[in-house]
């Protein structure tokens, strides 16, 4: 019979088979009284438990998800709630973002012999989301539209970068060429103010190489695809922080890959810049200086100063120069101490939980689901088996609605916690300039808080932290149900 009163909530418990689930049948033997609002799923361990069990339930009318394994150091499977203990730490500090008040998520440990201990623990639970009441609905949101606030003050200056040694580095690039298959980098493309990749494989084609404002692409994305090929890179400092993790993560091999680094001065906004521009027959003219660039569209004249138009990831970016690289020309760029939060998350910083559902309701209305961002992102290497595109299992379906996009973007984020190295190409291969990189800064945020302000491809020998774990975590309390 339930203990509280009113009307029954929807309450997900996945409950691992061999310690919390035995836990529960405990306390029902005993005929202790608990809640019946919780449904039970009985998995093998708390770490099979993917996060993405704890989001698909709650966007899809879960008033709340309660997870409980075995206590750490009692895992059946040795390790597995250390790893569980991690990623969904992470998740609880990433749910708001979405809207989703962390709350209504918890986790914890109930032996087998602990029959009081799980009445404890499903009657407080129930208890907690009975006094929040039924969750809103991503559905039942009025459609939020917001701009981020682009005015922020950056940890270097910001230019064009037309002072560097271009030509030193297109000599050395001619030197190494003929060991490599091809060296990838940038050339002007269909006009003056903007670029496409260059694969570079004789010395004309290096004269093609430019360096400037417009190289927004990361080329480090094409790079598993040369796996096991002798091929070499140019990178701005954020490339190669997407070089360095995908050597971590064994997708490269070191001896085959030769980079070339610049030091960088930022990089513009091209949806703001093609958004200023709007329609046009022509690129008349690209003018550069020390702190913008002047282009002259169809006659008229557009500037675009560093400081207004650099991507929103340029402004906190302390690695203008790539720390790791086998050609490096250059000085490295004076940084300021500190930290900038960037314009998308700190828009959603500014939000309540409310304004932020309903911010993401009227931005997943305008998603095309074309996969764009999933295609652009170097750390993206499993999308010829894609979760989103598969039947088996059937993660997610082809329905046109606003819960399923969200879902998708959630996948990308959660699958990159830990590894994204914030390069931004998913926001600016998005043709419609949805800011869903803000959801990988906060998974980002979450990390750098909880693992001793880690960040994803800095070091080479570095273990992502949710793919090890600690004993004791310093930054990860256990949680007191009485």
């Amino acid at each position: 019979m339930p203990v509280l009163n009113g009307k029954e909530l929807r309450i997900v418990g996945f409950l691992c088979n061999w310690c919390s689930y035995g836990g529960a049948d405990t306390a029902g033997v005993a005929r202790a009284g608990q809640p019946t609002d919780l449904r039970i799923i009985r998995v093998p361990c708390s770490g099979r438990i993917d996060p993405l069990f704890i989001v698909k339930a709650l966007l899809n009318g879960a008033d709340g998800v309660l997870v409980s394994g075995c206590h750490p150091r009692d895992c059946h499977y040795a390790a597995g709630n250390f790893y569980a203990r991690r990623r969904l730490e992470v998740l609880k500090q990433f749910l708001p973002v979405l809207g989703i008040d962390d709350q209504r998520f918890e986790y914890t440990w109930v032996s087998a012999s602990e029959g009081q201990r799980w009445q404890q623990v499903v009657t407080v639970f129930t208890d907690r989301i009975h006094k929040l009441g039924p969750a809103p609905r991503l559905e039942d949101s009025e459609p939020l539209l917001k701009i981020a606030d682009m005015a922020l003050t950056s940890l270097r200056p910001l230019g064009t970068g037309q002072h560097v040694a271009l030509d030193r580095l297109k000599e050395a690039i001619k030197a190494r060429l003929p060991e490599l298959d091809c060296v990838i980098g940038w050339q002007q493309g269909y006009d003056g103010a903007h670029t496409v990749p260059l694969f570079m494989r004789t010395p004309e084609d290096v004269d093609k190489l430019v360096w400037g404002p417009f190289n927004v692409n990361n080329p480090a994305v094409y790079l598993p695809s040369f796996k096991g090929r002798k091929v070499g890179i140019v990178v701005k400092g954020c490339d190669s922080r997407s070089v360095v993790e995908l050597l971590q993560e064994n997708l490269i091999r070191r001896e085959d890959v030769t980079i070339f680094a610049l030091p960088c001065e930022g990089t513009l906004d091209m949806a703001r810049v093609n958004q200023e521009l709007g329609r046009y027959s022509r690129i008349d003219n690209v003018a550069y200086d020390e702190a913008g660039v002047t282009v002259t569209a169809d006659g008229k004249e557009h500037r675009f100063c560093m400081t207004d138009f650099a991507q929103g990831k340029c402004y906190g970016c302390a690695m203008p120069l790539a720390t790791v690289a086998d050609t490096r020309i250059g000085e490295p760029v004076r940084v300021a101490p500190g930290a900038v939060t960037p314009p998308e998350l700190a828009l959603l910083d500014s939000m309540s939980l409310e304004e932020r559902m309903a911010f993401w309701r009227g931005q997943m209305e305008r998603c095309l689901r074309c996969y764009a961002c999933r295609n652009a992102c170097p750390m993206c290497v499993c999308r010829d088996f894609c979760v989103a595109e598969s039947r088996d299992p059937h993660w997610m379906s082809q329905d046109d609605s606003t819960r399923e996009k969200l879902f998708f973007q959630t996948v990308h984020a959660l699958h990159l916690a830990g590894r994204c190295t914030g390069c931004g190409e998913c926001q600016r291969a998005c043709p419609v300039g949805i800011p869903i990189l803000a959801l990988r800064q906060q998974i980002a945020r979450a990390v750098g808080q909880l693992f001793d302000d880690y960040k994803a491809g800095l070091d080479p020998a570095a273990v992502p932290p949710l793919l090890g774990y600690e004993l004791e975590e310093k930054n990860i309390h256990e949680r007191d149900w009485k």
